[in-house]
């Protein structure tokens, strides 16, 4: 069975999260574990998320929150080779996280390229940590397949989300469509024909 990583945000989730019963869940599932919660670095983090990605050899992913970017940091590196894809839960906007969290995050900018693996992007009409108008923009710009779940805040354990099947069966749909793709062979043009320019 296919590994699954589990990412949680800033501070960790808690033992009340969804994250959290998501791990008891789901035997295939493992957190990453980081050193320090509280003060995330970008750098540090990615290397543990990359060290557990190479120790599994393929893997999806599961994040939340600051967990989303984190996994989404990963596009245009090797070891994103290794992501099966990602579910990707209430994503941090990290100028709102840094308005919010003053002086405890250090992740730079908010991670732009198109996403090498499949993931799904889950968020509400009303999270305070990002805008429906940005968690649009994020979804195209990552390659998202977007789901709006309505008023549930940053979907954690202020919003009223402990043990979440909700998220079992949105993770579900993702590795559907994930065999979907698997089965469609790449396309080949014609010799002879010109290829148009998708851009």
């Amino acid at each position: 069975m296919t590994p699954v990583l589990v990412l949680p945000g800033l501070f960790g989730s808690e033992d009340a999260h969804w994250q959290s019963a998501w791990l008891k869940d789901h035997p295939e599932s493992r957190l990453v574990e980081q050193d320090n919660w509280d003060r995330p670095q970008l750098n540090v983090w990615l290397e543990r998320l990359e060290a557990s990605l190479e120790e599994a050899g393929e893997a999806y992913i599961v994040a939340h929150s600051l967990g989303c970017v984190l996994a989404a940091s990963l596009a245009g590196r090797p070891s994103a080779s290794r992501a099966k894809g990602a579910l990707l839960v209430a994503p941090c906007d990290l100028p709102a996280t840094e308005r919010l969290h003053a002086g405890q995050i250090a992740f730079g900018t908010m991670p732009t390229a198109r996403l090498p693996f499949a993931s799904l992007l889950v968020g509400s009409l009303n999270d305070h940590y990002m805008s429906l108008d940005r968690l649009t923009l994020f979804a195209r710009l990552w390659g998202s397949e977007l789901r709006n779940v309505g008023l549930a805040g940053h979907i954690n354990v202020a919003s009223g989300y402990g043990r979440w099947p909700g998220g079992y069966r949105l993770f579900e749909t993702l590795k559907a469509r994930i065999r979907h793709l698997d089965k469609i062979p790449p396309m080949k043009p014609a010799l002879g024909r010109a290829v148009p320019s998708l851009l």
